[in-house]
């Protein structure tokens, strides 16, 4: 048996000024008419049941969740007070989810990634649980470079493994942080140096068992917060334990000092849509490679993407930039900064203009 969480507790920053506290970039139709959240529930409810299927995010999303995956049950949204990182979110969703499926093989995919081609993403799955349904080895994907990406960690992948469900698994050797652009552009040479996606599979015992070897203090909060599972003291004692349980990520935490961590590499398509720009890569284009999602004009401008659905943009003269107009809000920025807008939602906060965040 098998169930799914979803992670949907980011904050999207990068997407501002569209993605706000309020609205998320998970909750946003980004590409298509539906929002990123529908996708990710939509590509496995092919192969677990909705009942199988949990999400965790904070409190202020939970009917936006109802709303948006109505026939989700809502028990199956697993609240945290607020944000201590990966490693508590899946933790807290492991203590939920053991009460029901304490042997089950649980897949863990954030709420706001792109996959191409959903057939070969669900023959993946089938493959990375038949491997950890042993319950001897953590399984996560690897996703092939095409660029030199200094946005993202890696993996380099080590042995061939066994073949699962006619997909081939890889020891992995060591998962490696955030590059440079000249190690970016040795990884992409490489060949066995793959993007970490943040997609894992692992049975829930197994997870269990690892949170309590390799953080021991995240164990001894989760434990607390268990004892209360069900009671009315539920609510105080999660936010009250929450406050202390360490801010770490479930790669530093647990996988890169666990020795049975296999990797598949994930060819089917895959985009974590982390910024403007990884939007733009899959918007149409006129022959100037300008993108124009609303109303407005180009004229000699080149490479530029624009975003306004309710107002009228007309360029003259510029290239590499995005300029986003939504409703209250205008961002012009150089596609080279893309990855600093998080710098101006800081700046915005900092000057009090916390109503248009």
């Amino acid at each position: 048996m098998a169930c799914v969480v979803i992670m949907a507790g980011g904050r999207g920053e990068r997407f501002w000024p569209r993605s706000r506290m309020a609205m998320p970039k998970q909750f946003l139709n980004l590409i298509g008419s539906k929002t990123m959240l529908q996708l990710t529930v939509e590509r496995v409810q092919g192969l677990v049941d909705i009942e199988d299927i949990y999400v965790v995010a904070g409190a202020a999303f939970k009917d936006i969740i109802l709303k948006q995956i109505p026939h989700l049950p809502d028990s199956n949204i697993i609240i945290e007070p607020f944000g201590r990182d990966t490693a508590a979110a899946i933790g807290l969703a492991t203590v939920v989810v053991r009460q029901k499926h304490p042997f089950d093989v649980m897949v863990v995919l954030p709420a706001d990634h792109y996959i191409n081609d959903v057939p070969r993403f669900r023959d993946i799955i089938r493959g990375a649980l038949a491997a950890a349904s042993r319950g001897e080895e953590i399984v996560t994907l690897g996703i092939t470079p095409h660029r030199p990406e200094t946005g993202y960690g890696y993996i380099r992948q080590g042995d061939e493994f066994e073949v699962f469900a006619g997909v081939n698994t890889y020891q992995v050797e060591r998962f490696l942080e955030k590059p440079d652009y000249e190690q970016a552009l040795e990884f992409l040479s490489h060949g066995d140096y793959l993007w970490n996606s943040g997609m894992f599979i692992w049975r829930v015992d197994l997870i269990s068992r690892l949170i309590e070897i390799h953080t021991p203090k995240l164990a001894e909060g989760l434990r607390m917060i268990e004892e209360t599972l069900g009671t009315e003291h539920y609510q105080n004692t999660l936010r009250e334990v929450y406050t202390d349980l360490p801010r770490i990520s479930v790669d530093y935490g647990i996988l890169e000092r666990a020795d049975n961590v296999l990797v598949i590499r994930g060819d089917f398509g895959w985009d974590d849509l982390g910024s403007w720009t990884a939007l733009d890569r899959y918007a149409d284009k006129d022959e100037n490679g300008n993108v124009l999602e609303g109303k407005g004009i180009f004229l000699d401008t080149n490479d530029t993407y624009v975003y306004s659905p309710n107002n009228t943009v007309a360029t003259i003269g510029v290239e590499d930039l995005i300029i986003v107009c939504d409703n209250d809000c205008l961002l012009v920025c150089h596609k080279d900064k893309a990855q600093e807008i998080k710098k101006a939602v800081q700046a915005l906060k900092d000057k009090g203009f916390d109503d248009v965040l």
